[in-house]
């Protein structure tokens, strides 16, 4: 990996189609679009899930109402959001999965993480904290510290800070979640924003 660049890395990564063209099950039911946002400089990273519809229709990422509640939990504007000098937004899955027969989003695809995110991650050597979106990025990136729910693991999330702050998706749908764990809003998050606020300064 040390002979690719960041800058060919991500350019392979926005040119996949592996989940079309040599898929591990159905293939994606769309053509991909890959979206990612990372650059050397960057200390602080936001691991997600899959994008949603609306950003595979503009390829921003966090481009939604979960962006906006996912920005206000961290404290930052759009424009921090999106300065990739500063922030890394690299999903689980880099395309839109499609949506279940609920009309929930897919759970993401299986291909990206064994295909790009180690190599990935490796040209990134300035990470310091990383804030874990969802079940999926908790379960790839803690591994056997990840516990048995999502749930437990945020709970549990002063045994891994400051490398990693794990969090709820921050869809309209955990809403509920919110309402049920007020230590979330009250203890984590006021940390997390400190946390954020010291690797952008």
């Amino acid at each position: 990996m040390a002979a690719k660049s960041l800058h060919g890395l991500l350019t392979e990564i926005r040119a996949c189609d592996i989940c079309v063209a040599a898929p591990l099950k159905a293939p994606l039911p769309h053509a991909p679009r890959p979206v990612v946002q990372a650059s050397k400089s960057a200390r602080l990273a936001v691991f997600g899930q899959a994008p949603g519809n609306l950003v595979h229709q503009t390829g921003v990422p966090f481009n939604d109402p979960s962006g906006e509640r996912l920005r206000d939990w961290m404290g930052v504007t759009r424009e921090e959001f999106y300065d990739d000098e500063r922030i890394a937004i690299i999903p689980m899955g880099f395309c839109f999965p499609g949506n279940d027969a609920k009309g929930g989003d897919l759970p993401p695809r299986k291909e990206c993480a064994a295909a790009w995110r180690a190599q990935l991650l490796d040209a990134l050597p300035n990470i310091e904290t990383a804030i874990l979106v969802g079940g999926y990025a908790q379960k790839w990136h803690l591994g056997k510290g990840a516990k048995k729910t999502l749930t437990e693991t945020v709970a549990d999330w002063r045994d891994f800070t400051p490398a990693n702050f794990p969090t709820p998706h921050p869809s309209w749908r955990n809403s509920g979640w919110l309402k049920k764990n007020p230590w979330f809003e009250t203890e984590l998050l006021p940390v997390l924003k400190r946390r954020v606020r010291k690797l952008l300064s």
